[in-house]
């Protein structure tokens, strides 16, 4: 296709719109093979030959051995997606553009994950709505890293709703917008960064020092998306009913930092704020117990019907975002 790079960047934008539809429409089915999966299989085959060459070396061999797995995701999968859609762009004949629209369509709905949290929260929201807590404790186990078994009622719900505001920004608008900025690539890109953060970004014995590249590369990529996640939820607090626009403001300014990464609490302090919640505190990771600052203010007992409203902010996040773009390729 002989285009200019403001024609190529519309069809790659319109393409993002239209995997937007794809994900609302199917979500990530089972049964497909997703590319997150197969991130997850190649970090862990890397980790294991990397961790053997680095064997006896000390700090400074695993943190050498951590930037060389970074490094290697990032090429791959900038380059590998790069390269597929560059050479169907120039092979597939003029006729097929819309053809190629939706199989570049359905590559960025891979990278998308507001379905799939809506889908996988709501399940708990039902559960806990129709009185079984041991299937929505099971449920909440699904999307969240933390010890279920110590939680009520409330906690559930809680987690679910932490669950939805956090991922909003790494599910959803932080691979948006990278796609919006740099195609499908950017999208693979930031959830090969992503994915190596949730396998090897914690502070632990294990992955203090091999995990420290991917986890900083993670909160640098995630700096913009987070703030941004917190702004779009403030502002659909104000537009949204049932919600507390001024309320989300305030305590969005106030609570943001309130986690050990510069990223997390953003969407959480808008979210929770909005809906009058107290939300984070402490919690059981591995038989842990992680003590953390609250977020939010106890107005008000959270209940399974805040699930939903979470999940409205979410939307609304993406809605503007579409929204946004879909304006820019109509102007420009």
């Amino acid at each position: 296709m002989d285009m200019t790079w403001l024609d190529i960047w519309k069809f790659h934008g319109a393409a993002l719109l239209a995997g937007c539809a794809i994900d609302w429409i199917m979500g990530d089915p089972l049964w497909l093979p997703h590319p997150v999966r197969l991130m997850g299989a190649m970090i862990a085959g890397m980790e294991q030959r990397l961790r053997g060459w680095a064997e006896g070396t000390g700090k400074k061999g695993q943190l050498q051995a951590g930037v060389i797995l970074a490094a290697s995701m990032c090429i791959i999968w900038w380059c590998v997606p790069r390269a597929i859609v560059d050479v169907a762009e120039h092979l597939w004949p003029a006729w097929a553009w819309a053809l190629l629209l939706l199989a570049e369509g359905f590559l960025c709905s891979l990278m998308l994950a507001a379905r799939g949290l809506y889908t996988e929260s709501m399940k708990v929201c039902r559960s806990l709505e129709a009185g079984r807590t041991e299937e929505a404790r099971y449920n909440v186990s699904m999307i969240v890293g933390r010890d279920t078994s110590v939680l009520d009622e409330g906690g559930i719900a809680r987690a679910a709703v932490e669950t939805v505001a956090e991922n909003a920004s790494d599910g959803v608008i932080a691979p948006f917008l990278f796609m919006a900025l740099l195609g499908p690539a950017g999208g693979t890109l930031y959830k090969a960064v992503n994915t190596m953060d949730s396998m090897v970004g914690y502070k632990n014995d294990r992955y203090l020092y091999f995990g420290r590249f991917a986890a900083r590369l993670d909160d640098l990529l995630n700096l913009v998306p987070a703030r941004l996640t917190g702004v779009l939820m403030v502002l659909g607090a104000w537009v949204l009913p049932g919600m507390d626009g001024a309320h989300a403001c305030r305590v969005f300014l106030r609570d943001r930092k309130r986690h050990a990464s510069p990223n997390s609490a953003h969407g959480e302090a808008a979210c929770a704020g909005a809906l009058h919640l107290r939300l984070a505190g402490d919690a059981w990771y591995f038989g842990t117990l992680h003590k953390k600052p609250y977020i939010g203010d106890d107005h008000r007992e959270i209940e399974p019907a805040d699930i939903r409203r979470a999940n409205r902010l979410m939307f609304f996040s993406e809605g503007m975002m579409i929204f946004g773009l879909a304006v820019l390729i109509l102007l420009l």
